[in-house]
């Protein structure tokens, strides 16, 4: 029990036993675990263990990362904005695909964001939310390293995906989701 201790010091101490992740630095990990390398054998580059012997290796290490953006209503502009500061970061070490998405996801809003491009971010679509489309829609073109979805999950639980997915929301929503997931949930704010 609490015993003598006043209300203020009991929420002091409570807030200070609250585990709370970066998550700024957690999308960055996601990408760069995420990140697939494309081996070949090349006479260009020497192969140190059997020098003229054997072929060299170049490494190309991209990653090709989904990030499906909910458009409903509910997701606010704050969240966008935050989000798309941090990608414009980190598309210094990977390649996007940015699907917008409602209750379906729309081939002609679907782009690609180059590595190493800066872009803004805008609201394309409107209406309500289905965690399907987006999955099925990945699942589809198979090409993907990892799939980020940013939403506030307000919505049932999607089918599985094939490659590793990662949900980010707001704080309200991350403590109190829709749906229970195994998967990396991550809590966007300042």
């Amino acid at each position: 029990s609490w015993g003598s201790i006043s209300s203020e010091q009991r929420k002091t101490i409570m807030d200070k036993l609250e585990a709370s992740v970066d998550w700024r630095k957690m999308l960055r990990y996601f990408v760069k675990v995420s990140q697939r390398c494309d081996k070949n054998t090349t006479v260009k580059k020497i192969n140190k263990r059997y020098p003229r012997i054997h072929a060299g290796v170049k490494i190309n290490r991209v990653a090709n990362i989904a990030i499906s953006i909910d458009q409903s209503g509910s997701v606010s502009d704050d969240m966008l904005a935050l989000f798309f500061s941090e990608l414009n970061s980190l598309s210094k070490i990977a390649t996007f695909t940015v699907i917008p998405f409602d209750t379906t996801v729309n081939d002609k809003l679907v782009w690609v964001w180059k590595k190493g491009k800066k872009n803004v971010w805008e609201r394309v679509m409107c209406g309500g939310t289905d965690f399907n489309a987006p999955t099925k829609w990945v699942n589809k073109e198979a090409k993907f390293d990892g799939h980020i979805v940013l939403t506030d999950m307000c919505a049932p639980k999607p089918v599985s995906s094939i490659c590793p997915r990662m949900w980010m929301t707001d704080k309200e929503n991350a403590r109190n989701p829709y749906f229970k997931t195994s998967e990396i949930v991550v809590a966007v704010g300042k």
